[in-house]
């Protein structure tokens, strides 16, 4: 059904109505049309543009109508231009003309913002969900390997001994940042658009506040121009989304490493495997590759909504009819990806004796000489220098650092006495990282109870948001 056409002579060219056409993505958007339609109805009998009883009809096939989307038997069809003229189609269906009064004093630049946020809010919340759940797996695992030693490596190279445990939790904390952002995400941008209208706002709806708090937004948006042409909260949910990805990506990158013959850390379940169609011995870490692959897709959504906003002119223009397809693809992704990557890692086998035999491989105890050295009040320049000396006097002769003599070692620094050996094992060198920060095995402890607390938040403030939302769906 079209929304307009009185000064037209005559229809849209097909290929102009093909590539105007939008009902076919955006009809994700129906269950929060019908929902802003029924407030923006509210005004319109407050004000008495819509009789009560004429409202209360309107207000019931609205409702009918919500019921057969959610139940498949309404949907669009072949002449539908978008949502919008979708489900006005189907309101003069049953009400004849009067379904049309629904138009009166609103815009489909201002609704369809209006259901677009309410999607973003539905769905951020969901995807959250999944985080919290993803976060406590990792906790579950790391809390499993609070006493497992490992190399910790940078640039890819045995770098300091650390616990697993220690390597795990990081990602916990990347995740919960994600969580966070998406929570400033929900506080600056729940704010309504409905009563902007086209862009000067609606002569027949002076109080757009009873509209915002009925879909539960904080507030109203400040100037009608803004509202119907602001899409900064596309692109932050993008970032957010985005940022979830990387950091996915980066999780997959490690399992696809750590699950190698050549690590032969963890072992990923046939249950989160694949194998291969001409290889019979294959198990693959397909799960971990995807997560790795599909962050592209993240990012290049980010791209494209940057791309379409950058030169923009005043109020409302169609190219913005291409926000939408990036943003739900990256929800889609993601709901998709983030239960796979939950179930790998929470039935992943680590193997905690191959990590030990290589956490001091590469002469990572180095630091600990240095440490050593500075303890005694040498000047960390000159530790650092013998502690290097250390290393190469080693490889000249084939042999790790505690196998140094006694002679040898006084031979680089005359510091360096015998008792430097006491810090030359990875527990030793794990154990006196303390610090709230450190890989000592209290300070992991404390991390991952401070992680659990603040996922437990998360997921009281989820909870609470998602419950508040779903109610207002309903109201």
């Amino acid at each position: 059904m079209a929304l307009w056409g009185g000064r037209f002579s005559g229809g849209p060219a097909d290929s102009v109505a093909a590539l105007s056409r939008s009902v076919h993505f955006d009809w994700r958007l129906a269950p929060y049309d019908i929902r802003v339609n029924i407030a923006h109805l509210h005004g319109l009998v407050s004000q008495q543009i819509v009789s009560a009883t004429d409202g209360v009809k309107i207000e019931q096939a609205l409702r009918e109508l919500a019921s057969e989307i959610a139940s498949g038997t309404f949907h669009y069809n072949d002449l539908d231009e978008d949502v919008h003229s979708a489900i006005e189609r189907g309101l003069t269906a049953k009400l004849g003309p009067l379904g049309g009064a629904i138009r009166a004093g609103r815009s489909r630049n201002d609704l369809v913002v209006t259901d677009f946020k309410l999607y973003l809010i539905d769905h951020l919340l969901e995807i959250s969900e999944s985080l919290t759940e993803l976060v406590g797996a990792i906790s579950k695992q790391a809390t499993a390997h609070v006493g497992s030693i490992a190399p910790g490596f940078t640039h890819l190279q045995h770098a300091q001994p650390i616990l697993f445990g220690h390597e795990l939790a990081k990602h916990s904390q990347a995740l919960l940042r994600d969580i966070d952002r998406i929570s400033d995400w929900l506080e600056r941008n729940s704010f309504s658009p409905l009563g902007a209208g086209a862009l000067a706002g609606s002569g027949l709806l002076p109080e757009p506040e009873a509209s915002a708090q009925e879909l539960g937004f904080i507030g109203l948006m400040a100037n009608s121009i803004d509202a119907t042409s602001d899409r900064d909260f596309v692109a932050e949910a993008l970032f957010d989304l985005a940022m979830v990805g990387v950091h996915l990506s980066r999780l997959g990158e490690e399992f696809t490493l750590w699950s190698t013959t050549e690590f032969g850390w963890v072992t990923v379940a046939d249950a989160f495997s694949t194998g291969s169609s001409i290889m019979p011995q294959k198990k693959n870490p397909d799960i971990a590759e995807l997560a790795r692959g599909k962050s592209g897709r993240l990012i290049g959504n980010l791209s494209s909504i940057m791309v379409v906003l950058k030169g923009l002119p005043f109020a409302y223009n169609r190219d913005l009819q291409e926000d939408k397809e990036p943003a739900f693809d990256s929800v889609e992704t993601l709901l998709v990806l983030l239960p796979a990557i939950i179930g790998m890692v929470e039935t992943a086998t680590f193997h905690p004796d191959v990590m030990r035999a290589g956490a001091t491989a590469g002469f990572s105890l180095a630091t600990e000489i240095a440490d050593f050295l500075a303890r005694k009040g040498v000047p960390f320049s000159t530790a650092h220098e013998a502690a290097g000396a250390c290393v190469k006097l080693c490889e000249s002769n084939g042999i790790d650092l505690h196998q140094l003599s006694d002679d040898q070692f006084l031979s680089i620094h005359p510091s360096l006495t015998s008792d430097v050996r006491g810090v030359l094992t990875a527990e030793g060198a794990i154990d006196s990282r303390i610090s709230s920060i450190g890989t000592s095995s209290q300070s992991l402890s404390e991390q991952i109870s401070a992680i659990d607390s603040e996922t437990h938040l998360a997921r009281l403030w989820i909870s609470s948001e998602s419950k508040r939302f779903t109610e207002m769906m309903n109201s």
